[in-house]
């Protein structure tokens, strides 16, 4: 039990990590394609998909933690 704990810990990180690293600071997604950022505008589309998944990734990964805390 606490092996598919640690690996169901180690897959969310990798998700989360990855999650993380497509949220460009300033510019977003947009940023990759050479919009300018110098304009404030909200999350949209996939810019607000993946901060709701980081968000869900770090519950998960807080809550694997607390499971394998408790089971150790």
């Amino acid at each position: 039990m606490l092996a598919s704990l640690y690996v169901g810990q180690i897959l969310v990180s990798i998700a989360l990590v990855a999650t993380v690293l497509f949220q460009l600071r300033g510019g977003g997604i947009g940023g990759i394609f050479g919009q300018a950022d110098s304009v404030y505008r909200t999350r949209r589309g996939i810019e607000s998909t993946l901060l709701k998944l980081t968000v869900i990734l770090i519950i998960l990964l807080v809550g694997f933690a607390v499971l394998a805390a408790t089971q150790a």
